[in-house]
């Protein structure tokens, strides 16, 4: 084959239109339509061509179309008000204005993901983590958060997916140019691209560029390792996301964490923006931040290892969004010491200091492991789940963390996901609504509960066009797709027929492990053959989702689900569309009546497609399980009973085929004895009062909630902030809090396991107590060489159960009055009963020092 040269000629813009490069360049357009029209109406059929994306619709376009536009007035004028525009939105003042007038709050913000799902023009995400964190940076944009974003720019991304003849996935890999899409490379002063460099194994150095895609205010930072200067193993690094063995997932990783901070250093020095503050750990696949971090701190600023340790923790934050200990990373603890010692050593952290950060050293946990998730929460003041489930589920998974104390005391909060309501929430919606209320702002949450003033005739005929709109997607995808397993063009004729804008419509995408079960659906396959094919209320399905490559067991349930749908005589009441992508699911959300979700709770750490939809007028029927157990009221949707007897965090201990089939007969009946009746009741009109009456609440009640603005405002107030405070305190004199910190650390852990409560007293209590006596407790302490100020003891009481277990807990302090010699001291107080029937107490000892953010973090506790 004859050798090629290739390199990109880029568009020249006539200076009438040159305000159209930064328009295409910052991804505000993904989330602003008025900005998406004017592009579209530069050539229809290009913007079809290139599936929307402004880059390659300007590199398109020949020069003598881009003549007739920039001299047309009425067409540069609408891109000198888009420019304008986006003007307004990048320097208005915002909510954090405000806030940070009137909070401590952070100057910079890094927020770490190995995938961001901003736009399927830069497809650098697989799942709901990316989206989740796409939503995290357009929100932060939207209220002035000053986040940058922190990734790494895969060209191969996750991968396109289409299925064999007989159904099975296959796996594509499209190459992703960088001056294809709007990205603009970092360089330095001088003009060379910046080069962030890592130590690898045996002497070898990894070099990374950054590319810059601006998302709103929002700068993202991806680290791209297909650089010259690297050997053939070492480009390849950033080439698929979650894709390679061990070795390169592991510095993958490194280049996210490390080489991440890296770059935020160079960011901020040719940018002159403020260095972050906080440091936020999305899962932890970046969790070798902390180590750049604390090598930054010893090697700059003269810190110890422990000291800059603590100093680190202070103002890092950690998500975690994984239920299941199988969707956490872990390496063998060798590779990774082979990564970090030797000429791959961090000056100032030693590898025997790194490897107990993610080490599985408890019962149960598995020896010569390196643990991410672990390395993540040890290594963060704060964490989090992404629900209230979620956060409980996380508390009990991680608990070994934090011997002797109860998982409700575990320190990991949650904050439930929300999403970024102008993405997702189709223009019909928000027309319709600002038709009747008015000028409101979607990413607010104001205006949501004034919804009843919207006729019903017309948000049910609003409902239909999307669905319209759904079904004539689902055809032309459905055409591609049976044309790349083998069809002819003569066999394509039942597509025409192919859904019903006016069926019952129900929605199931998302990713597929296991614990999702894509197939729940197919237990009773006549009972579902039954509703699809109903003569008076026939209910249809549109289905997608991807498998991991390396999931064979994902795969076999994709096929299995791909067989049913090929039934020529179910197959135009239920379709499976491959490649599901935010492009298809910004037509399939709005176009569903109902999004289904049926994963084995409590797996599905959050769940926010469910979400999206909502916001559209659907309403969900699904497990409760993630932001779904919190949010579900009875009238937005229905909840399918879970089978399983314990029906709370811990894992099924039903026999899986058994709670399969239960629920499965579950879903069935709600489908066919509820959601198809309300759906297909309709007055004179044809609308179905009592259904839009559940959209009406859906949206009234859901709206403000799911808001992806609610969720950032949340982390700002309740973890950036406290982190950055912590952080500054850390910091201040000399990081003189973080030596007195570290130091207390040694003498407490050295302490704690001799330190005694000799004996507890109480008296003030008659023989018949009533509600409003006071309790005064005396604890007599010896403290094992720490001081009385270096401990807080407490009575921990609440209401006792018949095995000794209290419940509805509370905690009072008790103060040192006496000191008694011999390193021992009692302390004192008095609690006052609130509450009537048994009640119990105890006393406990645990650490005190100002740098703890709160009484559980060292995991050390004496107990009576």
């Amino acid at each position: 084959m004859r050798a090629i040269r290739r390199f990109n000629v880029r568009t020249a813009l006539p200076e009438p239109l040159a305000p159209l490069s930064d328009l295409a360049t910052n991804l505000r357009w993904s989330w602003h339509r008025r900005t998406r029209d004017l592009f579209r109406d530069m050539d229809p059929s290009v913007w079809e061509a290139v599936h929307g994306d402004p880059v390659a619709l300007l590199a398109g376009l020949t020069p003598q179309r881009l003549e007739a536009l920039a001299a047309d007035g009425e067409f540069v004028g609408r891109v000198h008000d888009a420019a304008r525009g986006l003007s307004t939105y990048l320097t208005a003042p915002a909510w954090y204005d405000q806030f940070s007038g009137e909070q401590p709050a952070p100057a910079s913000i890094a927020y770490f993901s190995a995938e961001f799902g901003i736009t399927h023009v830069l497809p650098q995400y697989s799942g709901g983590l990316g989206i989740l964190a796409g939503d995290h940076l357009k929100s932060a944009s939207d209220l002035g958060v000053p986040i940058v974003g922190v990734g790494l720019f895969y060209k191969e991304g996750y991968f396109s997916q289409q299925l064999s003849a007989d159904g099975w996935q296959l796996e594509n890999y499209p190459l992703l140019d960088p001056d294809d899409v709007p990205l603009t490379l970092l360089r330095e002063e001088d003009g060379t691209p910046v080069d962030v460099t890592l130590a690898l194994p045996e002497g070898r150095t990894l070099h990374a560029r950054v590319w810059r895609a601006q998302v709103g205010r929002v700068p993202l930072l991806l680290l791209d390792s297909d650089v010259e200067a690297n050997d053939d193993s070492a480009r390849e690094l950033t080439a698929r996301l979650y894709g390679g063995g061990g070795d390169q997932r592991l510095q993958q990783e490194m280049l996210l964490g490390i080489g991440g901070v890296r770059a935020l250093r160079v960011w901020s020095r040719l940018t002159g923006a403020p260095a972050p503050e906080v440091y936020h750990c999305n899962e932890g696949h970046a969790g070798f931040l902390s180590l750049e971090r604390i090598s930054e701190l010893v090697t700059g600023h003269g810190l110890d290892f422990e000291q800059a340790r603590r100093a680190v923790r202070a103002s890092n934050v950690f998500t975690t969004h994984t239920p299941v200990p199988a969707g956490i990373d872990r390496f063998d603890a060798q590779l990774v010491h082979t990564h970090f010692s030797g000429t791959a050593e961090l000056p100032g952290v030693p590898v025997d200091a790194i490897l107990p950060f993610g080490a599985e050293d408890y019962e149960g946990g598995q020896q010569g492991i390196f643990n991410m998730a672990l390395m993540g929460l040890r290594m963060a003041q704060r964490s989090n789940g992404v629900s209230q489930l979620h956060g409980a589920v996380s508390r009990s998974m991680f608990d070994v963390l934090w011997p002797g104390f109860d998982d409700d005391e575990v320190p990991i909060t949650s904050i439930t996901n929300g999403v970024h309501a102008p993405t997702w929430m189709d223009w019909r919606v928000i027309a319709l609504g600002r038709k009747y209320l008015g000028d409101t702002d979607v990413r607010e949450a104001i205006g949501w509960e004034r919804i009843g003033r919207v006729p019903r005739g017309e948000l049910w005929a609003v409902k239909r066009e999307l669905r319209e709109q759904l079904v004539e997607d689902v055809r032309k995808r459905m055409r591609a797709s049976a044309q790349t397993r083998g069809a002819s063009h003569a066999e394509l004729g039942w597509i025409a027929d192919l859904l019903d804008p006016d069926v019952l419509t129900i929605g199931f995408a998302r990713r597929v492990p296991t614990y999702k079960r894509l197939t729940l659906m197919l237990r009773d396959p006549e009972r579902l053959k039954k509703l699809l094919l109903d003569p008076e209320r026939p209910v249809q399905l549109v289905i997608a989702g991807k498998s991991h490559p390396a999931d064979e067991t994902g795969k076999k349930l994709i096929q299995e689900m791909v067989q049913f749908t090929d039934d020529p005589e179910l197959r135009h009441r239920i379709v499976f569309l491959p490649n599901y992508d935010m492009r298809m699911a910004q037509t399939l959300m709005p176009g569903v009546d109902v999004w289904l979700n049926n994963p084995l709770r409590p797996y599905e750490a959050s769940g926010t497609s469910g979400m999206k939809a909502a916001l559209n007028g659907a309403l969900n029927l699904s497990i409760l399980d993630g932001w779904w157990d919190e949010w579900f009221d009875g009238s937005n949707g229905w909840a399918i009973p879970s089978a399983d007897p314990a029906h709370g965090t811990e894992s099924s201990t039903m026999d899986p085929d058994r709670r399969d089939d239960l629920e499965a007969a579950a879903l069935y009946d709600l489908i066919e004895s509820q959601v198809a009746v309300r759906f297909y009741d309709v007055d004179a009109e044809g609308v179905p009062q009592r259904w839009v009456e559940m959209v009406e609440h859906t949206l009234s009640v859901l709206g403000p909630k799911v808001l992806a603005t609610r969720m950032v405002r949340d982390y700002t107030t309740r973890l950036y902030t406290p982190a950055a405070i912590a952080g500054r305190a850390a910091a201040d004199d000399d990081f003189a809090l973080a030596k007195d910190l570290a130091a207390y650390v040694g003498r407490a852990q050295e302490a704690f396991p001799g330190l005694r409560i000799e004996h507890v007293e109480a008296d003030g209590v008659t023989d018949t107590p009533l509600i409003g006596d006071k309790l005064t407790v005396r604890a007599y302490v010896a403290l094992a060489g720490l001081r009385p100020d270096q401990v807080l003891v407490q009575v921990v009481h609440g209401r006792a159960s018949e095995s000794d277990e209290l419940h509805d807990v509370d905690t009072t302090e008790l103060y040192p009055v006496a000191d008694l010699g011999d390193g021992r001291a009692r302390f004192e107080g008095t609690l006052t009963l609130v509450r009537g029937g048994a009640f119990g107490y105890s006393v406990r000892v645990l650490p005190r020092h100002a740098g703890l953010a709160n009484v559980a973090e060292l995991g050390l506790v004496a107990n009576a």
